[in-house]
């Protein structure tokens, strides 16, 4: 039996064709096999839960760039989030509403590029609604580059200001390469999170403007092959005494997509492996892009209040209590080692994205 599972395992990535085969590995690659197997399972069994609001997808050309993403109540952030993926190339928005009741579903319906789908069902119990975008990505996105998202999450990436997601596919394409990294950076204001007011549609950067840089903790984790980065102002402030509790910050965002790929954990690993290695193994530089993270804006302590009542973000939810109260409480994330983001150079020079040669 091990001979089938070597081979297939090589067929679809799990191992690398020139990597000795130890009896650990046939193993690992067979439970990833069964596992990844498991999850589009999950995703066809979850595909009933899902009542199409505006199913636009007959307008997808062959070689549109998708976005994916599962909201609720995103009002606020979804038309800077629409619009600025869009001037990056985004030609179609696949969205799942899970419950909203802020006006999201009416302004998304309202949008040409965007196909609509609503569910009342459980968000953890969907993984956080992987289990719902993964039954859209085997039904749509088979073939496309897909940039799979949370509302909160803004993509940047070298000279993103001049060369759109084509260019980079097309280097990705270029490289060999069906996966694209990125670290996520939580972006937060100077004083208090609610003391300044924040509009539908207007430059969140303007209000969070300030970062963490220098207290990212990297490592590769052996079974995914994937990257595990934590740090950041939440491992600072929230999760001090327990920083391996604190947020995961690496994902995996944009992946030309195959209906056999499914997310592990968020976006943060996929399978089948190889769509793990978004980083150089061999010491140098990936070509690679930041999500700035729009979490902190004046809304999130009232977010925070009604996500704790939900538990519906975290597998042990009622862990996180004390991180929800911090947040209601409305606190100051900035402080003397805090860096003002001034641009992507700025972001490459300190180590948190790569050009990778892409000049």
């Amino acid at each position: 039996m091990a001979r089938p599972v070597h081979s297939d395992a090589r067929a679809i990535g799990e191992l690398s064709p020139l990597a000795p085969l130890s009896p650990a590995e046939i193993w690992t690659a067979w439970r990833l096999r069964w596992k990844r197997r498991r999850l589009l399972l999950r995703a066809l069994r979850k595909r009933g839960q899902l009542r199409p609001l505006a199913d636009r997808t007959a307008a997808i050309r062959p070689a549109d760039i998708l976005g994916l993403a599962t909201v609720r109540n995103e009002a606020l952030r979804l038309p800077y989030f629409l619009d600025h993926h869009r001037r990056l190339g985004v030609g179609h928005f696949l969205i799942v509403d899970n419950g909203s009741d802020d006006g999201t579903v009416e302004m998304l319906r309202g949008q040409p590029d965007v196909s609509l789908w609503s569910t009342g069902d459980s968000y953890k119990l969907s993984r956080f609604g992987m289990d719902w975008l993964t039954w859209l990505q085997i039904r749509h996105a088979h073939g496309h580059w897909c940039l799979t998202l949370d509302a909160d999450e803004i993509l940047i990436y070298p000279y993103w200001e001049t060369r759109d997601l084509r260019a980079l596919t097309e280097r990705l394409d270029a490289e060999g390469r069906e996966s694209f990294g990125a670290v996520m950076l939580d972006m937060y204001p100077e004083g208090r999170l609610s003391d300044r007011e924040y509009r539908a549609g207007e430059d969140p950067f303007a209000t969070l403007a300030w970062f963490d840089g220098g207290n990212l903790i990297v490592q590769v984790q052996p079974r995914m092959r994937n990257l595990w980065i934590q740090g950041g102002v939440r491992a600072r402030l929230f999760f001090r005494a327990g920083p391996r509790r604190g947020p995961t910050l690496n994902k995996v965002p944009l992946v030309r997509w195959n209906r056999r790929f499914a997310y592990v954990n968020s976006t943060h690993a996929a399978l089948p492996r190889r769509l793990n290695r978004v980083y150089d193994e061999t010491g140098g530089e990936a070509l690679s892009g930041v999500l700035l993270h729009t979490k902190f804006l004046p809304v999130a302590p009232g977010k925070a209040a009604e996500e704790k009542q939900r538990a519906e973000h975290f597998a042990n939810s009622a862990q996180y209590d004390a991180y929800y109260d911090s947040l209601v409480a409305d606190p100051v994330l900035h402080c003397a080692a805090s860096t003002r983001l001034t641009g992507w150079r700025q972001l490459e020079a300190m180590g948190l994205m790569s050009r990778g040669g892409w000049i």
